[in-house]
């Protein structure tokens, strides 16, 4: 079953997702602890055989070793293999997720298109929605474990109700080398054409957004069905699994606190300051920091390994036979107990109300006192001088002049090591400039107000 933990977060508090870590169920110690065990095992015995088994001679040559598997270590670009590729496999896990179909726009056209209160309007209505249900079933079965098992034959699928005897053995009788799940999609647009030509859906406007809703939905079960098919390559998994492996290999042997390193350059002492230990002279039992980066970085892995199929058997996969409950549920119940099963029709409260405010209780009565957002630039502050908020006609004119004239401005008198400035124009001023303009420059432009020039 899905571990759902939104309640816990609806928050934001101290130690919000501390409260987390203590759940083991979905939890990446549950996943993780075996790995993680061997790993301390294997780490310990060659401590101990270093320690307690090998000779002096014996040490240094370790200890060379374990130096050289440590800066190879480093080597391995481990963080941006893996990072890509968990976010490759996140964001193909949703949108396996988004490709399961639901039945829920197409039980409302159904109840809205398909009319008919006698037994053959019912009869019409469930078969549509069951036909649809049994698609689902079908490809759910060829991607999902907890489907399969729920129904490893197509007898069990009859006996749950999704599919008739007799539907089974025209099931059966259409041969074909590839999956079948869209059989069912067919007799639902034939059906749909029948009831058509009857009346029972009274015009084609109603039928072509039927079928188009049908499509929709068995576009979601092929599209579940390819995502089963067709899996991130293979290559890809296999090269950031042997990234990850071969990083914790040479940890295994380059992590061991060993004999320093002979010959090490050594910073000259100030007179009566004492030498400090060498860093290799720092032997810890336990290696802390590898522990927890074998922790985040095979964890990590364990993720994408978890989510690489969401429709198995792990805590977290989807709840495949769960959805296949509530779908045959509500939309049997759409197309059937509610099909013109209305409430009567009453005023609502706020009938003679122009703007209508819904209660508050006392818990979320300070909500009222704040305003409501207007946009982001409701309060913006603008400038007070009236001529700023003036319009002008915008042309091909007006640019040319507006250069021309910035071209006129710019001298050596008029510079302000190089800082903005501003140099206004009243409309007089700019017809006299205008008439200065040579025979060949732009026409004259009449401006309804003063105009602001910025010198860069």
């Amino acid at each position: 079953m899905t571990v759902s933990y939104t309640l816990k977060v609806a928050e934001a508090r101290f130690g919000g997702f501390s409260s987390l870590l203590l759940r083991w169920r979905g939890s990446i110690y549950k996943l993780l602890y075996k790995e993680f065990l061997l790993f301390i095992a294997l780490y310990a015995m060659l401590s101990m055989a270093y320690r307690l088994l090998l000779t002096q001679e014996q040490r240094h040559v370790y200890a060379q070793v374990a130096r050289y598997c440590n800066r190879s270590a480093d080597l391995i670009p481990l963080s941006f293999v893996l990072g890509f590729y968990v976010t490759l496999v996140v964001n193909r896990w949703w949108s396996q997720y988004t490709s399961i179909p639901l039945p829920d726009q197409l039980m409302c056209v159904i109840s809205a298109s398909v009319h008919g209160v006698d037994q053959r309007g019912r009869l019409l209505r469930r078969t549509l929605i069951r036909y649809a249900n049994l698609a689902s079933v079908l490809v759910l079965r060829s991607v999902s474990t907890r489907v399969l098992k729920r129904f490893p034959t197509m007898e069990h699928v009859v006996d749950a109700g999704f599919m008739s005897q007799e539907e089974r053995k025209k099931f059966e009788s259409l041969k074909s080398d590839f999956n079948k799940y869209w059989i069912p999609c067919v007799w639902f647009t034939n059906l749909a054409a029948q009831a058509r030509r009857d009346g029972r859906i009274h015009d084609d406007i109603a039928f072509c957004l039927l079928l188009e809703e049908l499509n929709k939905y068995r576009a979601k079960c092929s599209m579940l069905f390819h995502y089963d098919w067709i899996s991130i390559p293979l290559v890809y998994t296999q090269v950031v699994t042997i990234a990850v492996y071969s990083f914790f290999a040479l940890s295994l042997v380059g992590r061991q606190f060993v004999e320093p390193e002979a010959g090490a350059a050594k910073e000259p002492l100030e007179p009566g300051q004492k030498p400090a230990p060498a860093l290799g002279d720092l032997d810890m039992y336990v290696p802390l920091t590898t522990l927890l980066q074998f922790f985040f970085y095979a964890g990590w892995l364990k993720v994408a390994e978890q989510i690489i199929n969401p429709f198995g058997e792990d805590d977290d996969d989807f709840e495949t036979n769960q959805l296949i409950d509530r779908n045959l549920q509500v939309s049997l119940l759409s197309v059937d107990d509610m099909y013109q099963n209305l409430p009567p029709m009453e005023k609502d409260p706020y009938w003679d109300e122009e703007q209508p405010q819904p209660p508050y209780t006392v818990a979320t009565a300070a909500e009222t006192l704040r305003p409501s957002f207007l946009g982001s630039t409701f309060n913006l502050r603008m400038s007070d001088d009236p001529e700023q908020s003036l319009q002008v006609e915008a042309s091909q004119d007006l640019e040319k002049f507006f250069m021309w004239s910035l071209s006129r401005i710019q001298g050596p008198s008029l510079r302000n090591d190089g800082g903005k400035r501003q140099v206004w124009r009243t409309r007089a001023q700019v017809q006299r400039l205008d008439s200065s303009l040579p025979g060949n420059g732009p026409k004259p432009v009449v401006f309804k107000s003063s105009i602001t020039i910025t010198v860069l």
